[in-house]
């Protein structure tokens, strides 16, 4: 009975392992994209290929063209392309966090300071609130946009005169220093006058220290300050028109218009020469 069913095995085994012949297939070449990334088949350009090859697409692929990548680094970022760098330096003073209860709970909302300037005589500051800190700082910074406040830089860097500001409970005392000093102050009172374009004061804060106010004493010392010219006119030392004299206008600019592209060099056409005026004959 063994050898019977080895005999029997053996066919079977011999079947199994052959396979019948294939036929050749043959090759398929690629469908060709058109002008839009699709293949014959409707498919885009990619589709088979894992996630972060060059040619795979992404949830961000428009649905023409070939401009790979997620919005955000399509449109440059949450703040969109931007044109050149930004034309004030930006500063967060501080951000409170408030709430306001109500009959539902608790309402939390975010409010935030800033200081913006130029560095060179302007600055301003704003205050905003929002449900979001990027939200609140972002209303902050247009707000402040809006109302620029300029002073005199006197040489050095500095401050003309020493200045007092008063706001609620705050008081600001700020004096001018010698180049080298730097700005000898700390937290709000250094934000707005080192974006102010002020390097050598020094300062002392007295009273509330809350950086709101602080600010708003800031600013109140700073606009207090007196230019040379207006003083020398409330003393009666001297006059407008000297004044003036000291400070000649600038002579204005003549407009040059631009000068126009010239054409492809040609050789001159040469010029038709006038006829001669014969001269009169005379009597023979």
């Amino acid at each position: 009975m063994e050898e019977e069913k080895k005999v029997i095995a053996q066919p079977i085994e011999a079947k199994s392992e052959a396979k019948p012949a294939e036929a050749p297939k043959a090759e398929v070449k690629p469908a060709e994209a058109n002008k839009f990334g699709f293949h014959g088949n409707g498919q885009r350009r990619g589709g088979t290929e894992p996630h972060g090859s060059q040619s795979s697409t992404r949830p961000g692929d428009r649905k023409f063209g070939d401009h790979k990548g997620r919005p955000s680094e399509r449109r440059g970022g949450r703040g969109g392309f931007r044109n050149g760098e930004n034309e004030y330096e930006e500063r967060v003073v501080d951000i409170n966090r408030v709430s306001k209860t109500v009959q539902g709970g608790k309402h939390i909302r975010f409010a935030a300071l800033v200081v913006i300037g130029d560095g060179k005589g302007r600055y301003a500051f704003a205050d905003a609130k929002s449900g979001e800190v990027p939200d609140a700082i972002k209303k902050a910074l247009e707000k402040a946009r809006k109302e620029l406040f300029v002073i005199h830089i006197a040489k050095g860097d500095t401050l003309s005169h020493d200045v007092e500001g008063k706001f609620a409970a705050t008081k600001v005392v700020l004096k001018p220093a010698k180049p080298g000093t730097g700005i000898v102050a700390g937290g709000a009172v250094r934000a707005i006058l080192e974006l102010a374009g002020i390097k050598n004061v020094v300062s002392k804060v007295y009273g509330s220290r809350a950086p709101i106010n602080v600010i708003r004493a800031t600013h109140a010392g700073l606009q207090s300050m007196k230019d040379y010219d207006k003083v020398m006119i409330l003393r009666g030392l001297k006059t407008p028109e000297e004044i003036k004299a000291l400070h000649p206008a600038p002579a204005p600019k003549v407009a040059v218009r631009p000068q126009q592209a010239r054409p492809f060099y040609k050789p001159a056409a040469p010029k038709a020469e006038a006829p001669k005026a014969e001269a009169p004959k005379g009597d023979k």
